[in-house]
């Protein structure tokens, strides 16, 4: 169990660094949004076009990959949206419980599902160097290849999450997620 627990503990890290690192990407986005929003008013004003599909395409390839790669981070950090009328009234073992039950039957099939999927749609646009439709866009691509990445990511977590779980219950560690249920998160 206790290498199990150091390959969580790896996973963790992992999901860490990379949602550290995009949430960078936010700052990013918000500023390339305020850029992209006065220069179309200046482009207006002035008649000559300083905007370009690139930099808004770049806004949304940014929300996009804050959005997926973001989950497993999420997950790590338990602040996915999660129907809350029973679980926050049952016990730290039965939460345990959920948690396995949820992940083996739900998250590892979908996760699974959306890899094999999004793959073939990735190497589809890889093999054609798909681009933007629009004139001065960017390659789609590279954006399509952050789906698996995503899922990967999520299923990654939720292998870290399991295992947590599964040594709670057996009796190696405490409740792994005392203190973001305590604090409502």
């Amino acid at each position: 169990m206790q290498k199990l627990l150091r390959l969580s503990g790896k996973i963790d890290a992992m999901n860490e660094r990379v949602g550290r690192l995009i949430s960078w990407l936010v700052l990013i986005m918000v500023l390339l949004g305020v850029y992209n929003a006065v220069t179309r008013k200046l482009s207006q004003t002035i008649g000559v076009d300083l905007s370009s599909n690139a930099y808004i395409e770049g806004q949304w390839f940014m929300f996009s990959l804050v959005f997926l790669w973001g989950a497993g981070y999420a997950l790590k950090h338990q602040a996915h949206v999660r129907v809350d009328i029973l679980y926050s009234r049952v016990s730290e073992r039965a939460k345990a419980w959920i948690d396995v039950i949820g992940t083996c039957l739900f998250l590892f099939p979908l996760s699974a599902l959306i890899i094999w999927v999004s793959y073939t749609y990735a190497a589809d646009s890889w093999a054609t160097m798909e681009g933007s439709p629009d004139p001065g866009g960017l390659p789609r691509y590279l954006i399509k290849s952050a789906i698996p990445i995503a899922f990967i990511l999520l299923m990654t977590q939720g292998l870290s999450e399991l295992i947590k779980q599964v040594a709670f219950l057996r009796g190696f560690i405490p409740y792994p997620h005392a203190e973001e249920h305590e604090e409502g998160i």
